[in-house]
């Protein structure tokens, strides 16, 4: 695959699917593996402290390496991408590997996920540069409950700030992703959702899951989306709606006196892995083809040691075609509280 294929093939004429019949659409690139919160259900401040080793730049995937990698998915039929972290805003340089990301022919949307805290910095220079769309995770309104879940760290002002940045600068629409959790935010959810209706930006809820082996997860923890739909259809009615492209994993919801849309993400209680079309890059260069993931394949060593285009394609089609991945399908969730398995942490890979 010769650098000209890449930007002017048709990436739908090669794209494949895995094992169980589910194509690679999606791809989430980690750009690195640090943050600047601690939220605890994925990077608890007692195991990530300012001591903490996170990865050396030499150990993370350069920019160029990032490229290269998109390039090849992109040339197999992957049409979304989305950059993550970590939080993607630490790194100084995102907005211009974003105007390379947006250069490839046949992406059809480029998404960065966000805490939010330095986007009202980069906003309109992402923008510029080619970016689709921002999601920002916000996970309360309520400033002592947002405090104690971003680890202490975040200023709650800040991210709105960024919201209206990006807002201005056309990065819509805004998705806003609340993490919900019982007794900690989720009597705050009317509030959150309150604020943002009226407005373009959708409101998605997110049921805590139990990604990776630090955060504590447990099952009563746990607010079921259908509970959480009833809470607010009892305030504000609401009709499902369809999805917007194949693979989409939010289930969709208007309000009936037309003041926007919202969703609801339900890993834990109404899985969705029969749809999943996203495999991920971590910073170090590991490929994941599922975020409940224990192993991945290093992409780095390739990358690194003289591995053609031709060569890095093989390898990512060799992954997905054997790609049988259902966690959430076949997990029990009440016996998962205490894991019996390491599985790979969120903020590595992205959520």
């Amino acid at each position: 695959m010769n650098r000209k294929d890449q930007k002017t093939g048709n990436a739908g004429d090669v794209a494949f699917s895995d094992a169980l019949g589910r194509p690679m659409q999606d791809l989430r690139i980690s750009l690195l593996d640090r943050c600047n919160f601690r939220c605890p259900y994925c990077m608890p401040e007692a195991q990530y402290s300012e001591d903490y080793q996170f990865l050396s730049k030499s150990a993370r995937l350069s920019h160029d390496e990032i490229f290269r990698v998109a390039s090849v998915a992109v040339g197999l039929g992957v049409t979304k991408l989305r950059v993550t972290g970590g939080e993607p805003l630490l790194d100084r340089n995102v907005a211009s590997l974003v105007g390379r990301l947006a250069s490839l022919q046949g992406v059809d949307d480029l998404a960065l996920t966000t805490n939010g805290m330095l986007l009202s910095l980069f906003a309109q220079r992402l923008a510029d540069a080619g970016l689709k769309r921002v999601t920002v995770s916000l996970d309360s309104l309520d400033k002592d409950i947002f405090s104690a879940m971003s680890g202490n760290r975040g200023d709650i002002a800040r991210v709105l700030s960024g919201i209206e940045a990006a807002e201005k600068a056309g990065l819509s629409p805004i998705k806003v992703n609340v993490v919900v959790q019982r007794g900690v935010n989720d009597h705050t959810i009317l509030d959150i959702l309150d604020y943002f209706r009226g407005t373009s930006h959708i409101v998605r809820f997110i049921e805590f899951m139990d990604v990776g082996s630090r955060n504590g997860w447990s099952m009563d923890q746990v607010v079921p989306s259908r509970e959480v739909l009833a809470t607010i259809h009892a305030r504000w009615p609401v009709r499902a709606v369809g999805r917007n492209y194949p693979g989409e994993v939010a289930r969709r919801y208007q309000f009936l006196d037309g003041q926007g849309e919202l969703g609801f993400i339900s890993s834990v209680t109404e899985p969705f892995c029969g749809s999943c079309s996203r495999a991920r890059i971590s910073a170090d260069g590991t490929l994941y083809t599922c975020l409940f993931a224990t192993e991945g394949i290093n992409l780095r060593e390739p990358l690194r040691s003289g591995a053609g285009d031709d060569e890095i394609a093989e390898i990512l089609k060799a992954v997905w075609l054997k790609r049988e991945d259902r966690y959430s399908e076949i997990r029990r969730p009440e016996t998962v509280e205490k894991p019996l398995v390491n599985k790979v942490e969120m903020y590595r890979m992205g959520g």
